[in-house]
């Protein structure tokens, strides 16, 4: 019996006490090992694709990428870890030990002790081949494996920072942003070209509508956003917008991102032209300080010369010209246009991007636009013959119009003539105010110097293509 209670005492001391268990790896992403400080030899777990491999006699080199960076991190193992089954394009998890690299081209490098295949790639058969650099067009027949490229994981990372940006640039001005809605009743721009919503199913009632009105998916916030302003003076929505355009053009999706705000209290388009200037300026700057080597690789392989360009935009005041004006110089220019300008018609791209050039390929703003090219809801200036509104575009290189823009009527009597709409919005406290819209696809095309809006946004909707 006493034999037996000192075996149990002795038995609940060993359960009670430490035992010796190996300790785990702790888990970074490719951009947290690269910049590690820390190379006292701590165990770390990656778990990331396979962007190249090269096996020597005694040691076996790869390249690895979770997406977190441009730059890759380099594992070196052992040969005996080498199989067929480590190949370009495979996901792997590889834990190991950061240590000092003896290369000049990184300072970190993951000495491997174990490596295991996730997920396997025939190399032959994928797509996107190894050291292979693919024309954009080429990718595009791909969307879901494009993303996996240097060239689209770089757009789509600075797609992410801008977005970001975006917002912070209106949170840290006070702005409240809305989510206003994708199914909306009403054509805010007026073109017609809308995506109308119905149920799927195949028993509909004739001359029913599921929300007892028509419905369409959105082409712009605009109008939520001017009910929102007669409560807040400054708010802001950025989300998809749709038009049913039937264009193939390098400038037009059917499906894109508008970043769209409006100010209540304001009386002057020079008030509103600030804010999308420094709207521009500021995210570029984001974009630049913090994506320097993606914008790089952009400018360096996709639009050689572009970063010039960019820093020349960045660094001058964007320029004022009216309406008037532009068409003043577009008929003194010595160049033959396909459309004919002529006071009363609508700039065309060709237009717009002759007049940045023309002034120095600085962004310019183009205001005063005549009342017939414009919808309802923008401000009538009253002044005289030529009767313009206060409507405001920047043009800018590569993509033509960016921004668009105008003070809105906010005078119920004017707005009584023209439409019976919007008119519960002017009847109880309305203010001056006005808005803009920003292309969000359109201004990636314009700091990376992407000729092609479709390879600025992860699954391009165009006519006669939705891929996935």
């Amino acid at each position: 019996m006493l034999g037996a209670r000192c075996l149990f005492r002795a038995l609940r001391s060993c359960s009670s006490a430490p035992c010796p268990r190996h300790r785990p790896s702790s888990k970074l992403s490719v951009r947290d090992a690269l910049g590690s400080q820390n190379t006292s030899r701590e165990r770390v777990k990656v778990q990331a694709w396979i962007r190249s491999i090269r096996s020597q006699k005694e040691v076996l080199f790869l390249h690895v990428n979770d997406g977190s960076s441009l730059e890759s991190l380099q594992v070196v193992a052992d040969s005996s870890f080498d199989s067929r089954e480590l190949t370009f394009g495979s996901s792997v998890e590889v834990q190991g030990q950061l240590v000092k690299s003896l290369s000049k081209k990184q300072n970190v490098e993951l000495k491997a002790e174990k490596i295991e295949v996730i997920g396997n790639c025939d190399a032959k058969a994928f797509p996107i081949k190894y050291k292979e650099r693919h024309p954009l067009e080429f990718l595009r027949q791909y969307p879901h494996l494009r993303c996996r490229t240097n060239v689209l994981g770089s757009i789509l990372r600075i797609r992410s920072e801008a977005t970001a940006a975006i917002h912070s640039f209106f949170k840290d001005r006070g702005f409240v942003h809305i989510h206003t809605p994708v199914i909306t009743s009403n054509d805010c721009e007026g073109a017609g070209e809308l995506f109308q919503v119905e149920p799927s199913s195949k028993t509909k009632i004739p001359k029913e509508n599921f929300f007892n009105v028509p419905a369409f998916l959105t082409v712009s916030g605009q109008l939520h956003l001017e009910v929102m302003s007669g409560a807040f003076t400054q708010v802001f929505t950025f989300g998809p917008t749709f038009r049913a355009e039937n264009s193939q053009s390098r400038r037009h999706l059917a499906e894109f991102y508008m970043v769209e705000a409006e100010i209540s209290f304001v009386e002057n388009l020079q008030d509103l032209m600030q804010v999308m200037e420094d709207l521009f300026k500021a995210t570029t700057m984001t974009v630049l300080s913090n994506c320097p080597e993606d914008v790089e690789l952009c400018h360096k392989f996709i639009a050689p010369g572009h970063k010039d360009r960019l820093e020349h935009m960045l660094k001058n005041n964007f320029l004022i010209i009216s309406y008037t004006e532009a068409i003043e110089i577009l008929k003194k220019a010595a160049h033959s246009f396909t459309f004919t300008p002529e006071w009363g018609t609508d700039l065309q791209t060709e237009h717009e991007k002759y007049l940045v050039k023309h002034c120095g390929n600085i962004p310019v703003f183009v205001t005063n636009y005549p009342l017939a090219l414009k919808p309802f809801y923008m401000r009538d200036n009253e002044d005289g013959p030529q009767h313009t509104v206060a409507a405001v575009d920047l043009l800018v290189p590569v993509v033509g119009e960016l921004f668009g823009g105008s003070l809105r009527e906010e005078r119920y009597h004017v707005l009584e003539q023209r439409l019976a709409r919007y008119l519960d919005l002017r009847r109880f406290g309305s203010v001056p105010h006005g808005g803009f819209g920003m292309g969000f696809e359109r201004y990636l095309q314009c700091i990376l110097g992407v000729d092609n809006i479709k390879d600025v946004i992860p699954f391009p909707r165009f006519t006669h293509s939705c891929l996935l």
